[in-house]
């Protein structure tokens, strides 16, 4: 999978290996696979590509408990057999030996020592298929017997080979782009094998960020047209034209195709395009749907409407599956529980780019695996700092404080006198009703205010103009504390001249935004 162009991708939070586990047996397409393998004896006839003869689908069919009768069981049972041969449930176990080393057409290996080395023998044999056997491989035990990591290595395997699968177009077109020399020619197919791996790749990281991040709709679903909006237009659709709508169309109808591949092994909860829509003159087109809106759809749309045009929603499964591959492609894919055994400043630098239920979420688990107060101790610990990310770092260890309840009470207590840690000290008393809080001086205050501005300044999910709440705080700052400028200015904090900067941009009240600019000067003029 290749890099996508987000530095950040949000944490997820997944079920546990033995759950996942279980989620892959009982995923259709791998416990078919697992099945077939099953299934299969010793010497099981085999085409030289390992594949099962026509012969044997029906067989096949019966074993996987589906109507061998019916057309599409055959096929059913050739994909799983391909999945458990690519994961290694099944092996080839060599080529016969001898002259009888083909299959006539169903005739049974042997039949031309038992023609004789006359005519009919030739006979029996002309036209002849060359087989292989086959047979239940080493990783089946694994299955059966091996640890969930196991389950899940193989169900990985299979999920790429799937994967490789969905990114080859129809036979149809296939076929009609051999060359003379029964080679493909990729021009004439408009296939590039990978590009269109790439762009499958695409469509994932970008499912996986909508729901990593809480953009996708209720219940976690994508309208299938956003997500081909994203292929045919990355840049976004303003007043799209006929050529946009055209191949946000056709990415639409393949990315149908795709995830309908996709779902049996799975990966995704998929609700296919509405046929109705494609067939009916008076439905707007499909490219002009959702796709021109936020996830969810545009206004004016019920879901219902949006998913007729198909719908798609990771499971667990597939956020594991997915941010394995991204991993794979050394792109960092955090999972919430992972810092459970890192020390209190990997978490805070960690959760300091966490949106807020995920950092919380984290911190939990970082507790529970310890015992307090020792655990606040090193939080309180780990939050000192006079670099950029300090007073994010406060914030979050403030955070984590309240999720430790009064248990913390000593390790804060103790911090009181502390530079740095004594007004978020006092703050966490205050709040948790704890009584002889001693009060702060005025330099303290100040401090402190600089500090909690500069955090949210840090904070998760970008710039300044995201967070909605910081113009409210400085407007509550300067109405409680009367000349704030003139002590604020003076403050001996890294982010000072910063912060003023901000609230020069920011205060909604202009006068107060003009004396935050004037004290960012002198702070930024006075001697060091």
């Amino acid at each position: 999978m290749p890099a996508q162009p987000h530095e950040t991708l949000p944490p997820v939070r997944l079920p546990s290996e033995a759950e996942l586990a279980r989620d892959a047996l009982a995923a259709p397409l791998f416990a078919a696979a697992v099945r077939l393998a099953r299934w299969a004896g010793a010497g099981t006839r085999v085409d030289d590509a390992g594949e099962l003869p026509p012969a044997r689908l029906p067989e096949a069919a019966a074993a996987l408990g589906l109507d061998p009768q019916d057309p599409g069981a055959g096929a059913h049972a050739s994909r799983a057999w391909r999945v458990a041969l690519d994961i290694g449930l099944v092996e080839l176990t060599g080529q016969p030996d001898g002259a009888g080393a083909a299959e006539p057409g169903g005739t049974e290996h042997g039949a031309a020592e038992a023609a004789g080395a006359t005519g009919a023998g030739h006979a029996a044999t002309a036209g002849a298929t060359p087989y292989a056997t086959a047979a239940a491989g080493e990783d089946l035990a694994l299955v059966i017997g091996g640890a969930p990591a196991d389950v899940l290595r193989l169900w990985l395997a299979a999920c790429d080979a799937v994967l490789a699968d969905a990114a080859v177009p129809d036979l149809d077109g296939l076929v009609d782009a051999l060359d003379a020399d029964g080679a493909i020619d990729f021009d004439r197919l408009d296939w590039n094998p990978q590009r269109e791996a790439d762009l499958l790749d695409a469509v994932l990281a970008d499912l996986y960020l909508l729901t990593a991040g809480g953009r996708s709709t209720a219940g976690g679903t994508v309208p299938l047209p956003v997500l081909a909006a994203s292929v045919a237009a990355p840049g976004g659709i303003n007043g799209p034209g006929p050529a946009v709508l055209e191949r946000v169309a056709d990415a639409l109808m393949r990315l149908d195709g795709q995830f309908r591949q996709l779902e049996p092994i799975g990966l995704v909860e998929f609700r296919p395009v509405d046929e109705a829509v494609l067939l009916s003159p008076d439905d707007e087109d499909p490219a002009a749907g959702p796709a021109a809106g936020a996830p969810g759809a545009r206004a004016g749309l019920d879901p219902e409407d949006v998913s007729r045009y198909g719908t798609v929603r990771l499971t667990a499964l597939g956020l594991y599956g997915i941010r394995a591959r991204l991993m794979e492609a050394g792109i960092a894919a955090p999972a919430v529980g992972e810092l459970a055994g890192k020390g209190a400043d990997a978490l805070l630098d960690a959760v300091c780019d966490y949106p807020e239920a995920a950092a919380e979420a984290e911190i939990r688990q970082w507790l529970d695996a310890r015992e307090l107060p020792a655990a606040a101790a090193e939080l309180l610990d780990a939050a000192r700092g006079a670099d950029p990310g300090g007073p994010l770092r406060r914030l979050r260890c403030q955070q984590a404080l309240a999720v430790a309840g009064p248990q913390a009470e000593p390790a804060v207590r103790a911090v009181l006198d502390d530079p740095e840690l004594g007004g978020l000290a006092r703050v966490w008393l205050a709040e948790t009703g704890a009584s002889d809080v001693p009060a702060p001086d005025g330099a303290l205050v100040y401090w402190l205010a600089v500090d909690t501005i500069a955090a949210q300044l840090g904070g998760a999910g970008g710039g300044e103009g995201e967070a909605e709440e910081l113009p409210l705080l400085m407007e509550s700052l300067t109405a409680h504390h009367a000349g704030f400028f003139e002590q604020a200015w003076r403050v001996e904090h890294p982010a000072t001249a910063e912060v003023l900067e901000a609230m020069g941009r920011l205060h909604p009240d202009k006068q107060a935004a003009k004396q935050a600019r004037k004290a960012a000067y002198k702070t930024r003029s006075r001697p060091r």
